[in-house]
């Protein structure tokens, strides 16, 4: 599936969590898939959990999320000691 028909499974509506990134319209944000994948959770588990959502839906969480870090800039942080 090409990025494009991926990205329109991501859509924002006011009147959930206050127009998060959802996926497919769904009480289930973008933020949600991406923070249960980071704390380790597997697809298989995730597609357990909803089983309504699909392995392109959480594709599509992650090429969400790509798109919207490749537009940021990261200023390196320097850390002074008070020695």
């Amino acid at each position: 599936m090409d990025e494009k028909k991926l990205l329109e499974r991501i859509t924002i509506n006011p009147k959930i969590f206050g127009g998060k990134p959802i996926v497919r319209g769904r009480r289930l944000a973008v933020e949600h898939v991406l923070g249960m994948l980071a704390a380790g959770d597997t697809p298989e588990v995730l597609l357990k959990g909803y089983p309504w959502l699909t392995e392109e839906d959480i594709q599509a969480c992650l090429l969400y999320a790509r798109k919207v870090i490749g537009h940021e800039r990261v200023e390196p942080m320097i850390l002074e000691s008070s020695s």
